[in-house]
Parts: structure tokens; sequence; C-alpha cells
């Protein structure tokens, strides 16, 4: 489906149902992201309090209350049960959901095969396999496949390849298939005859899902050699109608840049796609081998019209370049005008151990003093992380007194980077090892955080160099849990290492949870919307309280409290998401409670809206809006929200661009 189709879909529809047209069976919609429902229609919760006891006990973990629901003469109660458990995901459950396989309503089937791989029970393979056959319904069967692609092992992989005959052309059953195959690969169960039926799947005209998930297989399943792929790959990669198949064709095409024609190839679509993920994905397909061959194409990707693009050749150019006089990429960094992408190259320029580094040098920590905005001069100290000369600057500098703490977290990443440079001076192997217990004892979450994770790292081999260990375990102790998670993960996985334990389970039963609040949630209309005022423009959300609730209502109490305000965009990644809602602004602040997961039976495409975890269980207040499909998130991250207008502005949101305000809106 072409970008442009989609939005029309989106604004026609208010609704995600064009998303069963990307999994390849329109008349079989999966749940849609986003109900065609008016802005003051009731949610379901507010009148079934029978509906909210499930959400309840599917919050608090309670598998004993919620098998029962299993049973329920009505469906809709046999359903939520159902899908209550692919956020539980509790293996206790695994027989429950397997005679709910039987059951004879089509969505509960649907529902407990999608529990069923959430779960990924591997005992639950053989039924779903023997249920795939005998399946009358095209979307509980589509939703079966894709749950034996979570569950089976390697040695029943072929399972999943050979299709009963009479299926061999249902459209629904060829795009369960793929997912199938995809989530199975990125498990790591895969295989020739797998890789082989995928690049089957990749061809037209088998249903747009289809190609979707094998394009995507190819491209994230790790260890594959697609050389003998190269042609087909390359024809899918350059003339498939849809342009997120085209993208992750494009991405697998990495994985054969041992065929002479693929660097041509991705310049080609560098040069030419006209769309940006598409681009973005043929700059980052390209590696060190094809350096010459398609550095030209990455030259003139610096000036493209979108600044993603630009940004994905800079970092092309910080992670291959080799033998480039640095002056050059310096030349080329002062012409550019987005600062993200002129640090970057300016990083390239350090990369080079040629001459000139010095006045290099020099260049960027004159930028750094002149720059105002925290972000330019984090990305700038991030820059100096490459040259070990810059050492003294860049630790001064992140140990500044009273300056935002974004410039301290990037000025502390940017030191760990410069100590595992190979000429970081053997000298001052001692010095790093005192900076990093400061560091642990700075107060500062996000500078224990990182400097713990390098104490940690077996290739630093700092421990000889500590007279003593216990800061570490006096730093965790004054931590406040769980609004510092991050760091005390980061601290007690180094004291577990230094102490050779194996790493101290997180138990997120034991951290302060915030329940659903049904006050709140019985006020949120089925079509309640949310327009977030950035600093590029406005981005309309609607807010899916039916899918999860508890998700919905704590942005919609925080968004009352103007929470939001003024919150930076932290972090932005070419073709993948831009997030927001942290209240530090560097990615390691929180609340002082956690969410539990809601994980409904919806997709990862573009313009879905996710809340942000360190782990299952650990939501709160940073969320993320994806650029385009990434179906690897899918069933790991929360979905409470979909952008419905402004996806434009989502694809030209950078790092420090501005949430101003959050109004609710009917």
């Amino acid at each position: 489906m072409t970008h442009s189709l989609f939005l029309s879909h989106l604004t026609k529809l208010l609704a995600f149902s064009c998303l069963s047209c990307w999994l390849g069976a329109c008349t079989t919609p999966r749940t849609s992201v986003v109900e065609a429902k008016s802005a003051t229609s009731t949610n379901k919760f507010a009148a079934d309090s029978a509906l909210r006891r499930i959400a309840t006990a599917q919050d608090a973990r309670q598998t004993r209350l919620l098998l029962p629901y299993l049973q329920r003469p009505e469906a809709i109660y046999r359903r939520e049960a159902a899908l209550a458990f692919a956020s539980v995901q509790d293996k206790a459950a695994t027989s429950a959901l397997i005679t709910c396989l039987s059951d004879t309503d089509p969505g509960v089937r649907r529902a407990a095969a999608y529990a069923l791989g959430q779960t990924a029970d591997s005992t639950a393979a053989p039924v779903l396999h023997q249920r795939m056959g005998a399946e009358a319904d095209p979307a509980a069967r589509r939703a079966i496949l894709e749950a034996l692609g979570r569950c089976l092992t390697q040695g029943e992989l072929s399972n999943l390849l050979r299709l009963p005959s009479s299926l061999a052309s249902d459209t629904a059953t060829l795009t369960g298939q793929a997912w199938g195959l995809y989530r199975a690969g990125l498990r790591g169960v895969t295989s020739d005859a797998a890789v082989a039926r995928l690049m089957q799947l990749l061809e037209l005209p088998n249903p747009r899902g289809a190609r979707m998930a094998a394009a995507n297989a190819l491209a994230r399943t790790r260890g594959l050699d697609l050389t003998t792929y190269a042609v087909a790959l390359a024809k899918v990669a350059q003339a498939d109608p849809a342009y997120a198949v085209r993208s992750a064709a494009t991405s697998a095409l990495g994985k054969a840049s041992e065929a002479p024609s693929v660097p041509g190839v991705l310049a080609a679509i560098t040069r030419r796609d006209p769309e940006y993920q598409v681009r973005v994905s043929a700059l980052r397909a390209m590696n060190a081998a094809m350096y010459v061959p398609v550095k030209e194409a990455a030259w003139a990707a610096l000036t493209d019209k979108n600044d993603q693009v630009a940004l994905t050749a800079a970092e092309f150019f910080l992670t291959h370049a080799a033998e480039e006089p640095g002056t050059l990429f310096l030349e080329k960094a002062n012409k550019l005008p987005q600062w993200r992408v002129r640090a970057t190259l300016l990083a390239a320029a350090l990369k080079q151990r040629a001459e000139g580094r010095e006045a290099i040098r020099g260049a960027v920590q004159e930028r750094y003093t002149a720059a105002t905005d925290p972000y330019e001069k984090g990305y700038l100290l991030k820059a100096l992380g490459e040259d070990p000369n810059a050492y003294e600057f860049v630790s001064t500098a992140t140990f500044a007194p009273q300056q935002s703490v974004v410039i301290g977290t990037y000025g502390m990443e940017a030191l760990v980077a410069m100590r595992r440079l190979p000429d970081f001076p053997e000298s001052q192997y001692p010095a790093f090892a005192l900076l990093l217990q400061r560091a642990v004892g700075s107060g500062d979450v996000a500078i224990m955080g990182i400097a713990a994770e390098a104490i940690r790292d077996p290739k630093l081999n700092v421990q000889p160099l500590l007279t003593s260990t216990d800061f570490l375990t006096q730093a965790r102790d004054k931590l406040a849990m769980p609004r510092d998670l991050e760091a005390w993960q980061s601290l007690q996985q180094t004291i577990d290492y230094l102490n050779k334990k194996p790493p101290t389970p997180l138990v997120t039963s034991s951290i302060v949870s915030h329940p659903i609040n049904w006050a709140t949630v019985n006020k949120i209309p089925a079509g309640q919307r949310a327009t977030v005022h950035t600093s590029k423009g406005d981005i309309v959300f609607q807010l899916l309280v039916e899918a999860a609730p508890g998700s919905v209502a704590n942005f919609v109490e925080l968004v009352e409290q103007g929470f939001y305000n003024g919150k930076n965009f932290h972090r932005v990644v070419p073709n993948f998401v831009a997030q927001g809602g942290c209240p530090r602004g560097d990615g390691w602040g929180s609340t002082d409670y956690n969410l539990r997961s809601e994980f409904a039976d919806l997709r990862y495409g573009v313009g879905a809206v996710g809340l942000a975890s360190a782990g299952k269980d650990t939501e709160s207040c940073q969320w993320f809006i994806t650029h385009a499909p990434t179906p690897h998130l899918d069933g790991r991250y929360t979905i409470f929200a979909q952008v419905v207008s402004g996806l434009d502005v989502v694809s030209g949101l950078d790092i420090g661009d501005k949430i101003d305000r959050i109004e609710l809106v009917r």
C-alpha cells in the first residue's frame, strides 16, 4: 500500500481498516487499530462491569480470575478473557486457550491463537498445526499460522512450511504462513527451505500482507546469506507497488552484498525511490565493502530533501568511511544547515586518522562553545567521542555544574565511546576508572547507568583498577523505584557481574504499579482524540481506550495535569520512531509508578503510538510514534493511540523539537 493511499483510508474511515489490506485479506480484517466510532460514543467498559473485571484481572495478572470467563456463555467475555492472556502470558492458561481454539465463535478462536502466540508455549505448537487445516474462518486461520511461528521449535518448522493443498492459494493462509515464518525467524528458527519459501511469498501476485511479512523476515532474520537471491530481491526492492515491501526488501539486499550488482542497485534506490523510508533503507543496507561504488550516492543523499535521509547518509559515512581526509568531511559539514546531520559528519571527520585532526577537533569544540541548544551540544560531545585527545574537554563539559542533564548524558556516552577506541592512551586507564566511580556517585541516573554499564564491560576490564566496589551498592540503594528503574537495573547487573553471580531478575510485581483508574476510563469516549501541538506542527491521535484502557487513562490524566507541556522529542531514529514525553529530556526520566503492558491484537503500522518501556510491565510516561511499519514491535510494546492527522509532521520531527502542549478534543 502506498503512503498516500494509507493516508486516504485513514482520513476517510477514521480507522486502520486498511491494515487488513496490508495483511493481505481485506475481507477478514484484523482488529482495527482505530475503530470507526464517534467522538462521543461510550466506550465498551463504561456500560459493562464484566469487561471492567476482565481488564482489571488482566492488569493485575490474575490468571485464576480470568480462567472462568473462558467458559462463559457470552462470546464477548470469552473473547476478551482470551485476549487478556496475551498480556498476562501465563503458561498455566495454555490448556484452556487450546480448548478455545475449538470455540463456536471465530473471534474467540482468533483471540486464543493470538494469546497462545504471545505466551510462546512450545507445547501449543502441535495443536496449532492441527487446527490450521480445520479452521474455517480466514482471520482465525491466519492468526493460528502466525501463532505457530511464535511457538514452534526448529524441528517443527516443516509444519509451517507445508500447507494443505486446499489452502495453497488462499489469501489469508498465505499471509498467515508468511507472518508465521517472520515470527519464527525473529526467534532464530529458520532453514534454507524457509528462505526459499519466503522468496516465493515475496513475489506478485501474492497478497500485500504476505509480501510484507516475507520481506521483513528476510531483512530481520539473523545470519542469512541472500547472495543467491540478489537479482530477485533487487527486482522487488525497485518495483513492488507497496513502499513498505520495497523498504524491507531493500534492507534484505544488505545480506546479498557479495553479489556484484547490489551496490549499484542500492545507489540507484537511494537516488530514485520516491519514498524517503526506502531511501533510508538503501543507505542502511550499504556496508564498508561497497564503500567506493556507493559513496557518490551517499554524498548526494547528504542534501536530500528529507532530513531523515540526510542524517542516515551522514551515519553511513561515520560507520563505514575509511582513509578519507577528515578535512573533506569538515568542509561538507560546514555547508549543511541541519545541526544533527552536521554533527554526525563532524564525528566522521574526527574518526579519520589523518592530517588535520587537531584543527577539526578545535572546530568542533568552537561549535560546542557557541551552541545554545543542549541537544546540539550533546551531539557535538558525541562527535568528540571519536577523538581521545578531546578527553579533558568532554570530561569537563560532562560534569560542569548547573548544566542541562541532556549534556551530561551525551557527554558520559561520549567518554565511554572514547575509552573503547583502540588508540585511547593506556596511561589514562586509571583516571578513566576513577571517572566512572565519580559518575556512579554523581546522583544523576543517566550518568550512573552509563558508567555502570562501562564497568561491567569485559573489554574495558575496569575491575582491577577499582579499589572497592562498595560505591555501586551505595549508589543503587539511593535510587527510588520505579522512577529510577533503568539506572537500578544497570547498577544491579554490574554488581552481579563483578560478584560473578547470575543476573538478578527484575520482579515487576514488587514495583509500585498504577492500577487502571476506572473513573477516568468511564469518562473517555470511544472516539476520543488528542491534538499534540509541537514546534513543527500539529499531530492528532485517536486514543484506543477499548484496547488499552489503563494506558489511555494514564495518558489522559497526564495531559490534564499539563505533564507533557514543554517536553521534547528526545529520540528520533530515521524510518523508525520519534519518541518524547521524558521529564528529563534524555530518555532516562520516568514517573514514580509503572503501568502494566496491554497487548491488544494490534500491529505497529505507520503512525502507531506506543508506550516506551524498559521491559514488560514497566511502562510510564514516554511514548513514541512509528514512521513506518515496524512489526518487530508487535506484541512487545503497548499501542494506545493512532495518528489520524499530521503524519507529515511526524516524519519531520527531530531531536529537540518541543511538545508545546497536548489537548483532548472531541
